[in-house]
């Protein structure tokens, strides 16, 4: 098992999901990969009804309800900072904006802010305290990829490596398009994601955003629950060099997206 009790700087290390029905959204990722919802301690009042998912006892991700008018259900990406406030000015100064200023979350988990890169992909930077990340990676069962899809590769390479010292690495073989971000050597999967070109057949005006992978053993099951759940299969499945890959919406409209892995080391 791929556990993990703390990060580095500059990895992701925790996702969440912002629904506006926390309930459905839990039978479905129950359903769907077996996750279970536990109410973050404290007061609902103060916590908003935000909760953790585990799986197997070890927690994997957020689920916590819109918490602004406007707000679409999505799934969040979650870097890790050692200073929320220093971070979020770097993202002011390479050219991003911060959508919410640095907070202290209630019951003391961590500190965080809500940012924005300068093509529009939304990302949060979050400072642990109580709360340390995802116990578990990169398993079946669990949260394993942050892919960003971007139509300013070059713009996403100086934004991110200005903020948190990302490099963009060329795979051979890999399409031109195609990057893995490293940072101080990390390779996949103990890296830290992808930047890939957007798609020619999105919509224009949809912005840059990240993308959150799920590994599940059995990806055609994965996509026939999520159809009969009310959800909707977007792109896929496809073939890629570790792992068969598909992108989908949940019944509330959070895209996000499943591998079912095959790992050299599982080979």
């Amino acid at each position: 098992m791929s556990e993990r009790s703390e990060y580095n700087d500059g990895e992701f290390c925790w996702v969440d999901l912002a629904s506006p029905d926390v309930d459905a959204s839990t039978r479905f990722y129950g359903e769907l990969i077996g996750w279970e919802f536990e109410p973050a301690p404290g007061p609902p009042e103060e916590t908003g009804g935000y909760g953790n998912l585990s799986y197997r006892g070890k927690l994997v991700a957020g689920l916590g309800g819109i918490m602004g008018e406007g707000q679409p259900p999505a799934w969040s990406s979650y870097v890790k900072t050692s200073d929320a406030d220093a971070t979020a000015r770097k993202v002011k100064d390479a050219g991003g904006a911060v959508l919410m200023e640095p907070f202290d979350i209630p019951g003391d988990p961590g500190r965080m802010a809500v940012c924005q890169d300068p093509e529009g992909a939304v990302f949060s930077i979050f400072q642990p305290k109580e709360h340390k990340g995802a116990e578990l990676v990169n398993e079946v069962g669990a949260w394993s990829w942050n892919n960003l899809l971007t139509r300013d590769l070059d713009g996403a390479k100086r934004f991110y490596g200005a903020v948190f010292g990302w490099e963009a690495t060329h795979n051979e073989g890999a399409p031109e398009d195609v990057f893995n971000w490293q940072v101080e050597g990390q390779r996949w999967p103990e890296g830290l994601g992808g930047l890939m070109g957007m798609p020619d057949e999105v919509p224009s005006e949809v912005p840059s955003y990240w993308e959150v992978y799920f590994l599940v053993d059995d990806l055609d099951r994965a996509i026939e629950v999520t159809k009969g759940g009310g959800g909707r299969l977007l792109v896929g499945p496809l073939d890629v060099p570790v792992a068969r890959i598909a992108a989908l919406t949940d019944p509330q409209g959070a895209a996000f997206s499943l591998m079912e892995p095959d790992f050299p080391e599982q080979r």
